[in-house]
């Protein structure tokens, strides 16, 4: 792979990586962009229906059976690199909810209006925390929920809170 010097992936980049429009309007589904060539698992170990493997080996990136994933999520929590993500573009209001890991504190609250950034971190739209779930059984990485318009799915990677 190569990548420009600043480390973000480029759409060329993700080609592997993205569920087809038809599966994402099926559903959640997750998004692993993690496309290094490290000795890493976890996402797979983490997967309880099998559909993230590493066909290659243990170096390769993993791959994701977008048929067998049915989005749950267990998966954000216990890549080390943030690189895993799921999408919700099943909605028939226009909107779309994207999964993110999430270790900063405090912790957003649901009903906060946030900046969805993309993955340069720059702004992309308006988004609301939907939900967020911090536990143990999550390895202390709180996943947290946000609504944003379906057409910013695949781009939104983060958010900033308003104020900081």
């Amino acid at each position: 792979m190569s990548h420009r010097s600043d480390g973000v992936l480029r759409p060329n980049e993700l080609a592997g990586c993205v569920p087809s429009e038809e599966r994402l309007a099926r559903g959640p589904v997750v998004v692993v962009e993690c496309v290094e060539r490290i000795p890493c698992d976890p996402c797979v170990a983490a997967c309880a229906k099998g559909a993230i493997s590493k066909p290659g080996g243990l170096n390769d990136p993993p791959i994701v059976d977008f048929d067998a994933c049915d989005g749950c999520g267990i998966c954000l929590s216990a890549c080390p690199g943030l690189s895993v993500f799921a999408v919700d573009a099943s909605r028939k209001d226009g909107k779309a909810t994207v999964m993110l890991p999430y270790e900063f504190l405090p912790l957003p609250a649901v009903g906060d209006e946030v900046t969805a950034l993309d993955r340069e971190g720059e702004a992309v739209c308006g988004a609301r925390v939907t939900r967020v779930l911090s536990s143990k059984a999550l390895d202390r990485t709180p996943i947290v929920s946000i609504e944003v318009p379906r057409e910013h799915a695949m781009t939104v990677r983060h958010f900033r809170r308003k104020g900081a």
